[in-house]
C-alpha cells in the first residue's frame, strides 16, 4: 500500500558499534526509506566500515570513544540516555529497529512501529547475558539493576502503537513479558544476492557471527578439534583470542570479520553446512546460508527451530555440547541434500517479502 510522499519517517536503533543481524535489518530500512534520518545512542564508524555515517541525525550523551569500545559497562545508563534523545514532533512515523533502548527514544505525534529483534536480554536473560561478562561479585550486585531494567523495558515496550516480531519465538516472548500481541515479519534475506552456485565442491563447515560467549563458538572449536574436517569461523569479538588458543587442530581457520558481502556469500556457497549452536531469536546468518543452498546444523531452540526442517534443509541437535555437534556432523556426512531445494526453504525470509509487508504496515 503506498503512502503519501510527504510522510516523514525517522529510524531509531539502540547503538551502532558493531555489525550483526539487527544492523543488517537497519541497513534495509535505510534503503527502503532513503530520506529517513537515524537516531541512536552512539555511533562508531570504524567497525561499521562507514555504514550509516551520513544518516546519523542525533546521538546521546554516551557517544564518546571510550564508551563505544566498552559499552557493556554503561548498560545501566542506557535507559536514561535513550530518554535523552528527543526526535521532536516533525515525524509522522517512527520505526524503531531495536532490542531495547532505541524503542524508548522520545517523540510526539508520530505513530510508533517497534521492530523487535529480541527482548532486552540484559534484563530478561541475565544468566546468559550479564553473567557472561560480569564476574562475581559484580554479577550479584547487578541483579537489582537488571530487575529495574526489566520493569523499564516492559513499560517502554508497551508504549509502541505496533510491535513487529522478527520470529515466532520473539512473538511468544513479547506476549509473555509485555502482554502485547505482535505480528511476525522475518528479517530480510536478499535472495537475489544470496543464492546457490552450481557444481561447487563443498569442502568445509562454516560458522559466522560475533565471537561472544552465548554464541557458543567454543562448542564448535571443541568438536572440530576432534573431527578431521575443515571448519571456517568468520567473525570477531572479545572471545577471538581465547577461541584461537583453544583450537588445537590445523583444520580450524579463523578468518576475522569479513566486510565484503561477496566474499561472505562465496563462503556460504562453498560450505558443506552452516553451524548454528546458539539460541537466537532468529539468526539472519543462518537464513543467508540456507538461501545459498547450504544446510544448517542448529540447536533445536528458538530461531533454528523455525528455519530448519530436519532432513530437508539441515539437522537439529538437542544439546549445546561438542558431543551433540559431532553426532550431528557425523549424521550429516551420510546425507545428500540438493542446494536448490535447500535454497527454496529460505524464500519466506526474502527481502522482497519483508519490504512488501512492512510497506503495507507503514501505509496503513
Amino acid at each position: 500500500m503506498p503512502f503519501p510522499a510527504e510522510m516523514k519517517i525517522a529510524l531509531t536503533h539502540d547503538y551502532l558499534n558493531q555489525f550483526g543481524g539487527a544492523e543488517r535489518v537497519l541497513e534495509l530500512f535505510a534503503e527502503m526509506y532513503p530520506d529517513a534520518p537515524i537516531y541512536t545512542l552512539f555511533y562508531d564508524k570504524e567497525p561499521l566500515a562507514g555504514r550509516f555515517e551520513n544518516r546519523i541525525a542525533k546521538t546521546s550523551f554516551l557517544d564518546h570513544s571510550f564508551i563505544r569500545k566498552n559499552h557493556r559497562a554503561f548498560i545501566p545508563f542506557m535507559p536514561i540516555a535513550a530518554h535523552s534523545v528527543n526526535l521532536g514532533s516533525k515525524y509522522d512515523v517512527v520505526i524503531s529497529n531495536s532490542v531495547g533502548f532505541g524503542k524508548a527514544m522520545r517523540h510526539s505525534k508520530a505513530k510508533h512501529i517497534f521492530y523487535c529483534n529480541a527482548l532486552l536480554r540484559y534484563a530478561w536473560d541475565p544468566e546468559t547475558h550479564l553473567k557472561e561478562f560480569l564476574p562475581e561479585p559484580f554479577y550479584t550486585l547487578s541483579r537489582p539493576i537488571a530487575w529495574i531494567m526489566k520493569l523499564w523495558d516492559r513499560w517502554t515496550g508497551r508504549k509502541s502503537d505496533i510491535i513487529v516480531a522478527n520470529s515466532e519465538y520473539t512473538r511468544d516472548r513479547i506476549k509473555k513479558f509485555y502482554n502485547r500481541d505482535s505480528e511476525v515479519i522475518y528479517p530480510p534475506v536478499d535472495t537475489k544476492f544470496f543464492h546457490p552456485t552450481p557444481n561447487i565442491d563443498k569442502k568445509y563447515y562454516l560458522a559466522v557471527g560475533r565471537l561472544i560467549p552465548y554464541k557458543k563458538f567454543d562448542i564448535i572449536v571443541e568438536a572440530f578439534n576432534k573431527l578431521d574436517i575443515p571448519v571456517k569461523i568468520v567473525g570477531d569479538g572479545r572471545e577471538y583470542e581465547k577461541l584461537k588458543s583453544l583450537a588445537s587442530s590445523s583444520n580450524i581457520e579463523f578468518t576475522g570479520f569479513i566486510h565484503d558481502p561477496e566474499k561472505l556469500r562465496d563462503l556460504y556457497v562453498g560450505a558443506k553446512a552452516f553451524l548454528f549452536p546458539q539460541i537466537e531469536d532468529f539468526g539472519l546468518v543462518a537464513a543467508e546460508a540456507l538461501a545459498c543452498g547450504t544446510p544448517v546444523l542448529g540447536y533445536a531452540e528458538a530461531g533454528a527451530k523455525e528455519m530448519v526442517i530436519p532432513g530437508k534443509n539441515g539437522l537439529l541437535f538437542n544439546e549445546q555440547s561438542a558431543e551433540e555437534l559431532i553426532r550431528s556432523v557425523t549424521d550429516f556426512e551420510k546425507m545428500s541434500l540438493d542446494p536448490e531445494s535447500v535454497a527454496e526453504t529460505a524464500q519466506k525470509f526474502s527481502r522482497a517479502e519483508f519490504e512488501r509487508r512492512f510497506r503495507i504496515l507503514v501505509g496503513e
